[in-house]
């Protein structure tokens, strides 16, 4: 099966959520009045679009059926899908213009960070890259044989230290050893602690600084790894790790598990954040770089008759 196909299996409960209700709504409507625009609003806040989100598109919605003069509820449909098809925007290619580049891996504990650390490998691997993986977190128990566990099976080298070393000094070792094997791509696994602000942002400073000093020329993203299934919660912690770092692009996990994938309507909107990555499964080629244009055909498109 063909990652499109699995995109489009998991989204199938998000495709029901939104576009399914969607339809029912129309069905039930001869003509178009304010109460089609109310269970639309109810709709799509329940579809976790968010409400600020679901109040511009509901805005420019009402603003298109006035200005068209619309009067078939069929076409407001299309109006409608057409607005949120804009909302997803354009995918955005992650900068690794540098031999080497890196990639600085954050989020919460439980949101899938370590998996796709493993899946964003072998990833790179398949496109010819070699990737190193630095296991800076150093604080969670099992962390780094987990991480272990994942590039062995994406066949990609890994730096690691003892459990409770310094993270940074992991990224020092870490960037020794892509400089030595000439590698392409170094990928930072960083400590999931959100609680504590204060140190999350002292921690990434300091690796920022060990990066800096090392490999001044490299292309550097921060990815943030956030779970699907969370709904509008994901976006609330977004907003949170944005005010620690400077997030240059998301990495969507559990888009198969969830009916919430409405997020990806709001989250680019909310945050000023482009998905980089999207996950829909367990396999390590389940994960592949976020395409816009398959999103949407898998989200929105009609199956055949």
């Amino acid at each position: 099966m063909g990652f499109f196909d699995k995109l489009k299996n998991g989204l199938f409960k998000t495709k029901s959520a939104i576009v399914g209700k969607i339809d029912s709504i129309f069905k039930h409507f001869t003509s178009v009045d304010e109460d089609l625009f109310d269970e639309l609003e109810e709709l799509l806040i329940s579809a976790d679009v968010g409400v600020s989100t679901t109040e511009e598109v509901l805005d420019e919605l009402r603003e298109t059926v006035k200005e068209n003069k619309i009067k078939e509820p069929e076409e407001v449909k299309t109006e409608l899908f057409a607005i949120l098809r804009r909302l997803i925007g354009e995918h955005e290619p992650l900068r690794l213009d540098t031999k080497p580049s890196v990639i600085l891996v954050i989020g919460v504990n439980g949101v899938g960070k370590t998996t796709s650390i493993g899946k964003m490998s072998a990833e790179l691997k398949s496109q010819g890259k070699k990737v190193v993986v630095a296991a800076a977190d150093t604080f969670r128990a099992a962390a780094a044989e987990q991480l272990s566990v994942w590039c062995d099976r994406a066949g990609v080298d890994i730096v690691k230290q003892a459990a409770g070393a310094d993270p940074a000094s992991v990224v020092f070792d870490a960037i020794g050893a892509v400089k030595s094997r000439k590698a392409d791509v170094l990928i930072i696994d960083t400590a999931g602690r959100l609680h504590n602000k204060k140190n999350l942002m002292d921690e990434l400073a300091k690796i920022d600084r060990v990066i800096g000093r090392e490999l001044p020329e490299a292309s550097k993203e921060t990815l943030l790894v956030l779970d699907a299934t969370t709904g509008q919660n994901a976006v609330m912690q977004a907003k949170e790790f944005k005010e620690a770092s400077k997030i240059t692009g998301l990495v969507l996990t559990k888009l198969d598990g969830t009916a919430k994938g409405g997020i990806i309507l709001s989250i680019k909107k909310e945050l000023g954040i482009p998905v980089k990555f999207i996950g829909v499964g367990e396999q390590i080629d389940d994960m592949k770089p976020f395409d816009a244009e398959e999103f949407a055909k898998a989200l929105f498109e009609k199956e055949a008759e």
